[in-house]
């Protein structure tokens, strides 16, 4: 099966972006080429993670890219292609954190994500993989597979409600 990237999908309520991703069966050559365009995707929409279903693709394939900060140093770990990732243990710690994604232009949200994860998911070579993550990177991780099961961030976002200023009279 041939997977062709497509133009980003956008919009709340794209069809493509609310459905439910179908497991990937058989890791082929086409499956390794459209998970590396995926990257290159990620990047020139200036992206930190990617799901097969912002490209049109409704397949269990997620690309995230992974941070580790040190103090105020900010270093690049890589880019990690998940497929048919799977959560299997969540932190009790809850963080919020501000996101934004590359098919919901100009939204950002405060979204309340666990702390860290543990991932389970085949590689490229299709061996299976378990990883730990925290902060940032779980953060990215979680947002991805939610794209996956049809959810877009702005569905968990928290309703801030703003403070009205009182008028001195």
């Amino acid at each position: 099966m041939s997977y062709p990237v497509k133009r980003i999908q956008t919009g709340m309520n794209n069809p493509i972006l609310r459905n439910i991703s179908e497991e990937i069966q058989e890791i082929t050559q086409d499956l390794i080429v459209f998970c590396h365009k995926l990257i290159v995707q990620m990047y020139q929409n200036k992206g930190v993670g990617l799901a097969a279903p912002q490209v049109g693709e409704n397949i269990r394939v997620i690309a995230t890219s992974q941070r580790e900060k040190k103090k105020t140093k900010d270093r690049f770990l890589g880019e990690t292609i998940m497929i048919n990732p799977k959560i299997i243990e969540k932190s009790k710690e809850i963080i919020l954190w501000e996101e934004a994604c590359i098919s919901l232009p100009n939204s950002t949200g405060m979204v309340k994500r666990h702390h860290g994860i543990t991932v389970e998911f085949l590689d490229l070579k299709g061996k299976k993989q378990t990883k730990k993550y925290k902060e940032f990177n779980a953060v990215i991780i979680q947002h991805e597979i939610d794209h996956l099961d049809g959810i877009l961030f702005m569905d968990k976002a928290i309703k801030i409600a703003e403070k009205k200023k009182s008028k001195k009279v």
